[in-house]
């Protein structure tokens, strides 16, 4: 507890400290003069008697120690200790973000690492976590759309909401980018902030749903909503490991990819579209879009102090007291 509360302590007079070297040499004075009056000679008449030392002879030291204790008190006493209370003060408006996650089948394609949809997960945690000020929520979708995190300023909470996305979480297969936009639209219309904006991330393979891509646009643009889109993969060939009543065997499949629906969806509500082959363009994309997206926040931090020196300086008083009070009692020499 003592030291805790040492790591909070700044002093504003830390100079007074350089006082305690003057308790240094009381000390040493002390023990050196101490040892001075010990006898140098043996008798050697008297070493058959036993070594009796009673209370004051074990405790001759105690008053000296009580006051040295209580000089080292005042010492830090002077020097003012303080209590530090670091405190900010946030002025401005940050943007509103729903980070719009496709987790359907086709996100676990492997042409990124580990598949697309852990890739996006990891980079887009990056990015919540340079965004200060700015509310964040998520939404999922496959064939049906859900909020995952409503929109909030808690970053460890949608840090952690985003960890736990995985495919399958809903229940229908397939892709309905439309969903997936109007309901992360409908997050966004009701909110006060002048920016708002969806981070779509998809492969934009869409198989339909019940609102069309075409109607979840035309929502964005009604609420002045920017829609920046991500095209997560590429429409290159690769090798599957497929079952067959033979055992398994190697096939050659292309992995599917719809820029067109991207591109409109982001021109015509006012945003971009980006394409990421890999998870080093995606980071790439997500930096682009900090830069594009500016919060303007302003943050001041000030710092508030508390004496903490009177503790510290009665706790001294009291062992002088102490000190004095066993000096004139149980250790008073009488002549």
């Amino acid at each position: 507890m003592l030291l805790r509360w040492f790591q909070n302590i700044t002093f504003a007079n830390p100079e007074a400290l350089s006082l305690l070297i003057v308790v240094l040499i009381v000390v040493m004075w002390y023990w050196s003069s101490k040892m001075k009056r010990q006898g140098s000679m043996l008798v050697t008449t008297t070493h058959f008697i036993s070594d009796v030392r009673s209370f004051k002879t074990w405790f001759q030291h105690l008053p000296f120690v009580l006051r040295s204790i209580a000089l080292i008190l005042i010492v830090i006493a002077l020097a003012r200790p303080q209590h530090k209370f670091s405190e900010e003060q946030t002025e401005g408006e940050g943007i509103d973000i729903v980070l719009c996650f496709d987790i359907s089948g086709s996100m676990t394609e492997k042409d990124f690492s580990p598949n697309r949809l852990e890739a996006s997960k990891e980079v887009a945690q990056s990015f919540v976590n340079d965004r200060s000020g700015d509310r964040i929520g998520i939404v999922i979708f496959s064939r049906q759309s859900f909020t995952l995190c409503p929109i909030t300023t808690d970053k460890n909470t949608v840090l952690s909401q985003i960890a736990n996305i995985q495919p399958g979480y809903l229940e229908e297969e397939g892709t309905s980018v439309g969903s997936g936009l109007a309901t992360s639209v409908d997050r966004l219309k009701d909110q006060k902030t002048k920016s708002r904006i969806v981070i779509l991330l998809t492969d934009g393979v869409d198989f339909g749903g019940l609102i069309p891509p075409d109607i979840a646009k035309e929502m964005a643009k009604l609420y002045r909503i920017k829609v920046y889109t991500i095209g997560v993969g590429s429409e290159k060939e690769i090798d599957e490991q497929v079952e067959t009543p033979f055992g398994r065997t190697s096939n050659r499949k292309r992995l599917e990819f719809n820029e067109s629906l991207l591109k409109n969806i982001a021109v015509e509500t006012g945003g971009q579209y980006f394409h990421a082959s890999d998870k080093e363009v995606l980071q790439k994309i997500f930096a682009s879009i900090s830069k594009l997206e500016k919060t303007k926040i302003k943050i001041t931090a000030y710092d508030r102090f508390t004496e903490e020196f009177l503790p510290v300086l009665l706790a001294a008083l009291a062992l002088l007291i102490i000190e004095a009070i066993l000096r004139y009692t149980v250790f008073k020499k009488f002549p």
